[in-house]
């Protein structure tokens, strides 16, 4: 499947590049994008059951749906007993993991089978209400905009730099122009700079959402699972425990190879969230609603 999306998005590329020599750059990024949407769509509904085996949950774990549909229910979702499924992701991982995915009347939740071994209720529960903070919040359209605009960055970038180089060093390397399919090695030289200088950013960036999302879980829960700052404590405890996780990285470490909060980070704000208790109001879920106008 990678392979195929290779190979089409590097014909699109040089039809670009010999159609449009001084704009390639704009004309793939068009092209390109409607292939990273797609790509987000379909992917857990079409690659995913390739390789993973999917059951309802309701079968082996009744009482546990009947809770992620409570949660559900508080964030405003109504999602089918149906739809909820539990993945053997044990078939090839060990990580410890729930998800929601789908658009409209594809929606589905998701949940490991290695979570629930590991987790209990209503650590899943938490570990749920974060992922269903990315689906709620618009996590994955942001993440999708993201990549967009850092590609349109990079392909302005290659752009520039290609015909530099070209010009310089064009004729030693044998390559008689940007459409000469030989110029591929230097675009992916390219890219694997870009993405190099890029990785603090988008480590950055996601680690933004990632924060967003525990803050949102723990949201959820309140009032529905007992003790939630602990049950989220432990369960990210757990999660470092299988993982392998370093709990407290060095900030350089941090910035170029953590694109989640580092652990003991996550644990602390899990122990000390609770605008309950200060009078406030939570910032993304109140009185059993979401604030908001509902999933994104």
């Amino acid at each position: 499947m990678a392979a195929v999306i290779g190979v089409l998005l590097i014909w699109i590329l040089y039809a670009a590049i010999r159609r449009r020599p001084r704009t390639w750059w704009l004309h793939f990024w068009f092209a390109a994008v409607p292939l990273i949407v797609l790509g987000a769509v379909v992917e857990p509904l079409v690659v995913e059951p390739l390789f993973f085996k999917f059951t309802p949950l309701e079968i082996s774990q009744p009482h546990l749906t009947e809770r992620i549909e409570q949660v559900a229910g508080r964030a405003g979702l109504v999602i089918p007993r149906g739809r909820i499924f539990n993945m053997n992701a044990s078939s090839k991982l060990k990580a410890v993991n729930a998800y929601v995915s789908g658009l409209g009347a594809t929606r589905r939740v998701v949940v490991w089978d290695t979570s629930l071994k590991h987790l209990t209720e209503d650590e899943i529960l938490f570990v749920f209400g974060h992922e269903m903070g990315h689906y709620v919040l618009g996590h994955v359209l942001d993440g999708i905009l993201f990549s967009c605009g850092m590609l349109l960055i990079f392909l302005y970038i290659a752009f520039r730099l290609l015909h530099w180089m070209l010009a310089r060093w064009g004729e030693t390397w044998a390559i008689r122009g940007a459409d000469d399919i030989a110029s591929l090695p230097v675009i992916i030289l390219l890219l694997t700079l870009f993405s190099f200088l890029f990785t603090p950013f988008s480590n950055a960036y996601s680690r933004h959402l990632e924060h967003q999302a525990d803050q949102y879980g723990l949201e959820v829960i309140h009032g529905i699972v007992p003790d939630a700052p602990v049950v989220a404590a432990h369960a990210f405890q757990v999660l470092g425990e299988v993982d392998l996780e370093e709990p407290g990285p060095t900030a350089a470490e941090k910035i170029w190879f953590y694109n989640h909060p580092p652990l003991d980070e996550r644990m602390r704000f899990a122990q000390t969230y609770d605008p309950w208790s200060q009078g406030r109001a939570p910032e993304f879920v109140t009185g059993g609603e979401t604030l908001g106008s509902g999933p994104k």
